[in-house]
């Protein structure tokens, strides 16, 4: 059965052959039957599904022209501001947090007549790689329920990959879109820094979080980063560029288009399988006419401990605020101290803890010099590499991640474990670029992602790139393991 898309599903829509009402409760439908066993989602939507839908049916109806995006059910990651809807983060410290406002990517789906069935499971703040750090419910990978979807936008690529939903948003603060998107089996893209807002979505680490979709299709991801991407006079970090149609970039042609392969990436470390499936997409590429172009980037080793230092030191920052007083979860104490500590105690969980004392640590008297300040230096250095290699190349290849999903509760016990699991990911949030993961593989009934890197404000050949592969080698798209709604 074919994977149903944004865009087949926008023809059919358009054609009158369903309506968004009857699309939206067979996506609820479904969602019902398979929900049990993913926990993908933290909260319902369907109300306002409806009425949404209902919506672009009249608009429909009466002749007028709709987006892409219209009336195709959707899901939003549980950090991203939706008002008078919940905006945990998978946190008991927001647990009964409901947003003022929206977020712009809201703003800007609601533009587009968007629908979302609810928000998704993450690992909380965004702080971890598998959505087993979530206050609330570990996410399952449709693939293997057994098996982890990444994280921390593990929710998100779990509603897509388990036909859920049509398309998602995640955010990625050092690969959090990218590996669940390649353990899922889905297409994940983390834009440039600033092509997309963050206003409304609720920072871990400020100068690396980058919001994105997750699709089953390139074409897909096209339509979505269309609807979220654009300046926003509300966040002081976004780009003001000149709009574009991603659409446009969708051509079936790598001809002359120069990749580089950066050999730090395939190093050891990689698995066996993974590495295969890699050879076998670069001979793809080259049988399509791209140049590969071997490329070092040496200081790539030092990029987890210096992300690690980074990332837990703005989260330290953008957490304190979560006090007591303020914001959040509030345990009353004997006095003001006592209640610090112990709503801080409660209301965060153990890895959430755990980064705010690292970056805490990395940013006191003694140690700002020897640790943050180094660490923002060896950054500097990353993003050096990263455009040496982009001024000989169009795009990078890589992994996305060392190996395919592993097993829940397999690193739970073993944080630096599970940060290693990183080192594909992480520099490329140090140094701003554009990234995506599209699927390049199977090793026992898991998928292998590949990770596409372009030049800063060049998703168009990152898009181009990644279409052509998807068109080639068809051998590589399945149904959804949970099944397909059937319309």
């Amino acid at each position: 059965m074919e994977p149903l898309t944004i865009q087949g599903l926008h023809h059919k829509l358009i054609n009158k052959e369903i309506s968004a009402v009857e699309l939206t409760q067979k996506f609820l439908a479904h969602k019902d039957a398979v929900e049990p066993q993913i926990q993908a989602f933290l909260s319902d939507n369907r109300q306002y599904a409806l009425e949404a839908a209902a919506i672009v049916d009249k608009k429909i109806a009466a002749g007028e022209a709709v987006s892409d995006l219209a009336g195709i059910p959707g899901a939003i990651k549980d950090n991203m501001c939706i008002k008078g809807q919940q905006a945990t983060c998978a946190s008991k410290m927001l647990q009964n947090f409901k947003s003022p406002y929206n977020a712009t990517v809201i703003e800007k789906l609601m533009d587009a007549d968007y629908i979302s069935l609810g928000k998704t499971n993450m690992d909380e703040f965004a702080m971890g790689s598998s959505t087993e750090n979530s206050a609330f419910q570990i996410t399952h990978n449709p693939w293997d329920l057994a098996y982890v979807p990444g994280g921390s936008s593990g929710g998100s690529a779990a509603a897509v990959a388990s036909g859920e939903c049509v398309w998602s948003l995640g955010s990625d603060t050092g690969g959090s879109i990218r590996q669940p998107a390649a353990y899922c089996g889905v297409v994940g893209m983390k834009p440039t820094y600033g092509l997309v807002s963050r206003y409304g979505l609720i920072a871990f680490a400020s100068s690396l979080d980058q919001i994105g979709p997750f699709t089953k299709t390139v074409t897909d991801c096209a339509i979505v980063l269309n609807a979220i991407a654009g300046h926003d006079a509300k966040d002081s970090t976004s780009i003001n560029q000149t709009p574009q149609d991603y659409k446009q970039a969708l051509v079936n042609d790598v001809s002359g288009l120069k990749i580089g392969i950066p050999e730090e990436f395939f190093a050891e470390g990689l698995d066996a399988d993974c590495r295969k499936a890699l050879d076998e997409a670069i001979d793809t590429y080259k049988k399509l006419g791209a140049q590969i172009i071997p490329v070092s980037m040496p200081h790539m080793k030092y990029g987890i401990a210096a992300y690690y230092v980074i990332a837990p030191a703005e989260a330290s920052s953008n957490l304190a605020r979560y006090d007591g007083v303020g914001f959040g979860l509030r345990v009353d104490g004997k006095d003001i101290i006592d209640m610090y500590i112990k709503s801080r105690s409660e209301g965060f969980g153990p890895e959430v803890q755990r980064r705010i004392l690292l970056g805490t640590y990395v940013l006191s008297s003694g140690y700002y010099d020897a640790y943050y300040l180094r660490a923002m230096k060896v950054r500097t250095l990353i993003k050096q590499d990263y455009d040496a290699a982009l001024k000989k190349c169009d795009v990078l290849l890589t992994p996305t991640a060392p190996d395919t999903a592993f097993k829940i509760g397999q690193n739970s016990d073993n944080p630096l474990a599970m940060y290693l699991g990183d080192v594909c990911t992480v520099t490329l949030n140090m140094a701003g670029l554009p990234g995506m993961s599209i699927p390049c593989g199977y090793k026992n009934g898991l998928p292998i992602g590949m990770q596409l890197i372009g030049k800063a404000l060049d998703e168009a050949t990152l898009l181009r790139t990644a279409y052509t592969f998807e068109q080639n080698r068809t051998d590589l798209q399945k149904p959804s393991p949970m099944g397909e709604v059937e319309l």
